[in-house]
């Protein structure tokens, strides 16, 4: 009998320890939930800004980024849209959300499955209007999906700077899309050729800057070629018209 009593104690206590760890970790995630959404923002933006180039060290990032501003873009019309709230806008959890986004079906070359019916863009204006605008976009790689931005120029032609956030590819492999060396290859590059088709393309190899296509080309990285054709992919899939090929073509016509 004692035994038993022993054992239902026993028992009882270990579920009472954890209902009370459960409570202290709920709360703590509760009490933190802000201070993660800070830190998320602020990754973001950070993110965005040395895309672009923009990145200062030294200077706040808030500072910085007053120098954005964060636009809606409707992907099917091209065109700027009020029909989603930019402070709170999602775009991953939109891309789940089938009222809300449309499947690919054989145009998904970036391996997305699906693709929301808004974006989120980021412009920099300068004194004689837009300096720079900054693309988010996404793409399946070897391992991963690989989540990054690319910036253009003013002529919304011109490679400004690209870079990634998040992505799972091996390192020193596929991981090397965040060697600055390889980044630094993609500025200058052109987007589009002299028919505002997507020309832009990572090559296996190097780049033979003799060649006038050179100009789209930038070099695959050395043995990754999943990762480098994944990139090649993400790329085609956003500048081309299934997404950011007619906002960009309406920006530049001032229509957007």
């Amino acid at each position: 009998m004692a035994s038993n009593d022993s054992t239902s104690k026993t028992i009882i206590v270990a579920l009472a320890l954890c209902i009370v760890c459960s409570v202290f970790v709920s709360g703590a995630a509760v009490m933190l939930r802000p201070a993660q959404q800070v830190n998320k923002d602020l990754d973001r933006k950070t993110n965005i800004l040395a895309a672009a180039g923009l990145l200062k060290s030294g200077v706040s990032i808030e500072a910085q980024f007053e120098s954005v501003t964060t636009r809606a873009v409707d992907l099917t019309t091209g065109k700027f849209t009020d029909a989603v709230k930019v402070s709170s806008y999602d775009q991953r959890k939109a891309a789940k959300d089938p009222a809300i986004s449309e499947a690919l079906g054989d145009a998904d070359i970036a391996k997305i499955g699906r693709r929301a019916n808004y974006a989120l863009v980021y412009i920099i204006k300068g004194d004689s209007g837009i300096d720079k605008v900054i693309l988010p976009i996404k793409g399946y790689g070897l391992w991963s999906t690989l989540y990054g931005f690319v910036a253009l120029e003013s002529d919304l032609n011109t490679v400004a700077g690209l870079g990634f956030y998040e992505h799972a590819e091996t390192p020193g492999l596929g991981g090397e899309v965040d060697n600055p060396l390889w980044k630094a290859k993609w500025v200058g590059k052109k987007t589009y050729d002299e028919n505002n088709h997507a020309a832009l393309t990572v090559i296996k190899g190097s780049v033979d800057s003799s060649r006038p296509e050179a100009i789209h080309q930038v070099d695959g990285l050395s043995g990754a070629t999943l990762t480098s054709r994944g990139v090649d992919n993400r790329i085609k899939f956003w500048m081309g018209e299934n997404g950011f090929a007619p906002f960009l073509a309406n920006l530049r016509a001032g229509e957007a």
